[in-house]
């Protein structure tokens, strides 16, 4: 829990959550290690003026539905289940016009209320995501930035197109493997962390690009490519990224964007006129095509699971949640995932 406004967190005992008429109780067997967490614990400008504690965080999970409210009728005790970490108002322009991924008034679990670092969550059934009996509980857990990657990754055609990922964390890595899954051409990431790196090249990258040493004009002269890249996948907040993304992109190139940076950076907007080069930001999961995408690809796809689960690098029991912070602040880690179980 964060219990005060300031950096730290603390593993306490508290009251199981109640379940609402419209609720589901989950026990959580598994918990992923975001980004977003982390500023949480160290407390940064952000967390303070969105978080308001004492408040469970944990946005991340799998597990077992053990009660449903007495209005549910979509989900069964015992299932197994991730959950859509959104939570909507269902009453805004873009909730009734069924695009509920931009509602204006979206909810973070973890982040706006309880979340998921707990013995047990509670979600409306609307935001429950039942899954297969057989799912491993680790890739049952990362379905959050799963759906982050496939988000971005298929917000353009990409069969048979050259792809740049611009960011080798998670999601960058996941969304190199879509991008293989779904017959791109040529598959590029760029970092700086060789560790990371080497995840996407396993995940189904053709070419890796330390940015310290490299850069994407070298890379395209080693593929042979003449024209530059048809879709860029921006997932590092990094200005020094977008600008050599957008600097090798073709013309009439789409770029889709998910990395935040920490400021406002300048972009060499000419170029994107000129070039006509379309900029879309993403946010989120699109709820819910991105989740009947991303497990319908895990169902008929062998390779995709093995590529997709082989981000999680770190595993730890929930007791040991300083350990599980502590490696995924140091970078040399894929995803961290939590045992609850």
């Amino acid at each position: 829990m964060k219990t005060t406004a300031g950096p730290g967190l603390e593993l306490l005992d508290v009251p199981e959550p109640e379940v609402g008429p419209t609720d589901v109780k989950i026990r959580v067997l598994r918990a992923g290690l975001c980004g977003t967490d982390l500023h949480l614990e160290q407390w940064d400008d952000w967390a303070a003026s969105t978080v308001k504690p004492p408040m469970t965080i944990g946005h991340e999970f799998y597990g077992e539905v053990v009660e449903v409210g007495e209005d549910v009728t979509s989900v069964l005790v015992g299932q197994r289940a991730s959950g859509e970490g959104h939570i909507v108002c269902g009453t805004c322009r873009n909730c009734r016009a069924g695009r509920r991924h931009v509602c204006i008034h979206t909810k973070g679990v973890g982040v706006n209320r309880d979340g998921a670092f707990a013995d047990y969550v509670v979600i409306p059934a609307s935001n429950v995501w039942v899954q297969p009996d057989d799912l491993d509980p680790d890739l049952g857990a990362v379905f959050d930035p799963f759906g982050n990657a496939t988000h971005t990754a298929l917000s353009f055609p990409m069969a048979g197109e050259d792809v740049v990922i611009t960011g080798a964390g998670p999601i960058g890595v996941m969304a190199a493997a879509i991008a293989r899954h779904v017959g791109a051409r040529h598959v590029v990431v760029t970092d700086i962390s060789d560790y990371r790196l080497e995840l996407a090249k396993n995940a189904g990258a053709d070419l890796v690009v330390n940015a310290a040493r490299s850069n994407l004009r070298e890379a395209m002269d080693e593929l042979g490519m003449k024209e530059g890249f048809d879709i860029g996948l921006e997932m590092s907040g990094v200005p020094s990224a977008v600008e050599d993304m957008l600097a090798n992109m073709n013309h009439g190139g789409r770029v889709a964007m998910l990395g935040l940076p920490k400021d406002p950076f300048p972009i060499d907007w000419g170029r994107v006129i000129t070039h006509m080069i379309t900029i879309k930001g993403i946010y989120g999961r699109e709820m819910y095509d991105t989740w009947y995408a991303m497990s319908s690809m895990l169902q008929t796809s062998s390779v995709l699971r093995e590529r997709v689960a082989s981000v999680i690098t770190h595993r730890f029991p929930a007791e040991k949640w300083q350990d599980a912070f502590a490696a995924a602040r140091s970078g040399q880690c894929g995803k961290v995932v939590m045992d609850w179980s």
